[in-house]
């Protein structure tokens, strides 16, 4: 008897083959497949389920020390006590954001590779599914650095030419953008110009053409993924500028070690002295420890320019790690051992100093193709093509118990 088929005459064994060869070939080994660039999703643990119950992740966070101490001169004897002055304590509460990818894979490409060995059907998805890794994971890099703060800062419209500002500017952040669909809303977020799709980028000018002219533009206007607004869990550069208002279910006004720390770089170039100064900042709230400075290729390259004798030549080095262009330099500060590296997810004038044993990534899913109760069903017929979609998504949010262990360094301007 012949194999029962969907509406396009599709064999319904079919299905169970692509499902079975995507199993083995992709659904089980996705961390592996994760590209290299997108430093913090990959360093950044996401918790286990087992470690966050419920709807909201809870954290018991310490806000305060204990203060009930009673000093006594070396002549006293049964002395009264001072009451106990208990320190303050509060439970941080996160909740997920969730973010979902759908690619369309067309019904003569999925037969064939459905009729052929798992080595054929990874041959024909496999620039399906890395090109829908790179783009899901590139958004949640940026939604770990940027979340709640838009993508660029506009500093010249003219027509459907936006100028980035040259602080704003991140390359990893507009390569591939051609195709996306952008929202551009005044500085506050509360009033939105218009929405547009992104025609071209040119990297040397650092500027944006858009398919058609969002009226009304102009400079210190932010521009946006297009439905990000309001749906983004808030990320790094968001977190470390909190003066005010509740982070996580807590004030942030009202306790000084769950707000974050910022360092002026005052319109100058990354060195490591203000990299050790910042730095100082975060030691001042607790940091005791490693850390890691994320920067912009343009700082890292006056990094290796700068002839500060802070590099860390012991027994531990390695020409990999500290030679000239290498990809990391590490070296000694009072905290202990800070390692530099480049991203080109951080824009031009910022550069984070992060104790990333504090942060963490929580939520329902980390990236997967699993859809909810479908167990190992990953593809699903579209209603109104000959076609499968398959989606990738995630439920995440970052977090971090102690804000104040981490810097944020402003204004730097680079020579290059």
């Amino acid at each position: 008897m012949a194999p029962s088929a969907n509406t396009f005459g599709t064999p319904d064994n079919e299905v169970g083959n692509l499902n079975g060869f995507f199993k083995e070939t992709y659904a089980n080994k996705l961390e592996q497949l994760i590209p290299d660039g997108v430093k913090l999703l990959n360093k950044i643990p996401f918790l286990p389920k087992d470690k966050q119950p419920g709807n909201l992740y809870h954290q018991p966070v310490i806000l305060g020390l204990e203060h009930g101490v009673t000093f006594a001169n070396s002549t006293d004897d049964a002395f009264n006590l001072n009451p106990a002055v208990a320190g303050t304590t509060k439970d941080a509460e996160v909740r997920g954001n969730p973010l979902v990818l759908r690619s369309v894979l067309g019904y003569t490409a999925a037969s064939r590779a459905a009729q052929g060995t798992q080595k054929a059907f990874e041959d024909g998805t496999k620039y399906l599914v890395s090109n829908m890794l790179r783009s899901v994971t590139k958004k949640l890099e940026i939604e770990l650095l940027y979340g709640q703060m838009g993508y660029a800062t506009v500093s010249a419209a003219a027509d459907t030419l936006l100028t980035i500002t040259t602080s704003e500017w991140a390359p990893g952040i507009w390569a591939g953008a051609e195709g996306m669909p952008i929202e551009i809303r005044n500085a506050a977020g509360t009033v939105s110009r218009g929405v547009s799709t992104v025609y071209s980028v040119d990297f040397l000018a650092q500027t944006v053409t858009t398919v058609n002219a969002i009226p009304g533009v102009v400079a210190t206007d932010v521009i946006w993924h297009k439905g990000a607004y309001g749906n983004e869990f808030p990320g790094i550069q968001k977190i470390l500028t909190m003066t005010t208002g509740t982070l996580f279910n807590i004030n942030v006004a009202e306790y000084n070690l769950f707000r974050g720390n910022q360092y002026d770089a005052s319109a100058g170039a990354l060195s490591f002295t203000k990299i050790t100064q910042a730095t100082e900042r975060a030691m001042e709230k607790g940091l005791d420890g490693k850390a890691v400075c994320y920067c912009n290729p343009r700082g890292w390259t006056n990094m290796m320019s700068d002839q500060a004798a802070l590099r860390k030549y012991d027994g531990s080095y390695k020409v990999s790690v500290a030679e000239n262009g290498s990809e990391k330099l590490i070296f000694n500060t009072l905290t202990g051992a800070i390692e530099i590296e480049a991203s080109i997810y951080i824009k031009q004038g910022y550069a984070f100093i992060l104790a990333m044993d504090e942060w963490c990534r929580v939520g329902s899913s980390d990236v997967t193709f699993k859809r909810p109760s479908q167990g190992d069903e990953f593809f699903r017929d579209l209603s109104d093509a000959a076609g499968y979609e398959l989606r990738l998504w995630s439920d995440q949010a970052l977090f971090t118990s102690a804000p104040g262990r981490n810097t944020l360094i402003f204004d730097i301007v680079n020579s290059n």
